[in-house]
């Protein structure tokens, strides 16, 4: 498979600024960073793109965004490595999600916890044609490794395989987060598992998606505010042009109350990752 191209970083200086004020303490609750001499899995789908700590710093202060958190993405596989630096070089403001072999240690676990990740990724597109009865097995052994630390776990799915686990995931008695609005899930289908206590899903990756998404944020936020989190999903890989400031624009329209944004940016984010 002929990996996607990844074109290079749009420069900071000509993002759009925020047409409104966030909140202190806001949050990007979904970036990633790339940066040269770190070990990538063998085949990564796109090329190695720009994307470096710094590049996303000086975009972050632009924004107005004084916390975030970094995701582990798909090139790096499960060698954290470089999550761990940024950690260390970004400091109290930066929390981090991590990838795990189903075999990690409790010792590398207490070490992430201690470095300020919060949160383990599962890679469901990865194993979309599991059986549902493996996949439910996984995300148990998966929550097992991540409650004693207060962590939750953030699904990283095609909507068909969020769906298709929808009756397990509204008995599911551990904190999770959908990314990317569902990809491609209906409001009908995502309700429930908000309303079931444990679930937060991520305002993030729009141009993800093919259609308009703003009808389902703005009725998402209209139900159910305390349960979002906005993410820039910086650096839009494979579109390195994209304009991150029209991207947050956008939860002004979805979410033009304060208080519903002040939710999103702020307190949910806090809850998930601050709290600890």
């Amino acid at each position: 498979m002929t990996p996607l191209r990844t074109t290079p970083m749009r420069a900071t200086t000509t993002n759009t600024r925020p047409g409104f004020t966030l909140p202190p303490l806001s949050c990007d609750a979904h970036f990633h960073v790339f940066e040269p001499g770190y070990r990538h899995v063998p085949d990564p789908l796109y090329t190695f793109p720009e994307g470096t700590l710094k590049q996303y710093l000086s975009l972050a202060g632009r924004l107005g965004v004084e916390r975030m958190v970094l995701v582990q993405p798909t090139f790096y596989g499960t060698d954290n490595g470089l999550l761990l630096d940024v950690l260390h070089e970004a400091g109290e403001n930066c929390r981090g999600v991590v990838r795990v072999e189903d075999s990690v240690s409790d010792a590398d676990l207490d070490l992430f916890h201690e470095a300020g990740v919060r949160a383990i990724r599962l890679d469901l597109f990865a194993r979309a044609s599991w059986p549902v009865e493996e996949l439910v097995a996984y995300i148990r052994a998966m929550a097992m490794r991540a409650r004693p630390r207060g962590w939750h776990l953030q699904f990283y799915a095609p909507g068909a395989v969020v769906r298709s686990l929808a009756p397990f995931l509204a008995e599911l008695d551990h904190t999770f987060v959908i990314d990317h609005m569902g990809y491609g899930m209906a409001l009908d289908e995502l309700l429930p598992l908000l309303a079931g206590g444990h679930c937060y899903l991520k305002l993030s990756g729009p141009y993800r998606l093919k259609t308009d998404v703003t009808p389902l944020a703005r009725a998402l936020v209209e139900a159910r505010p305390d349960r979002l989190l906005w993410g820039s999903d910086w650096p839009h890989l494979p579109d390195g042009q994209r304009d991150t400031g029209e991207l947050l624009n956008l939860l002004a329209g979805w979410a033009p109350e304060p208080e519903d944004r002040h939710r999103i940016l702020v307190e949910a984010p806090g809850e998930l990752f601050y709290a600890q």
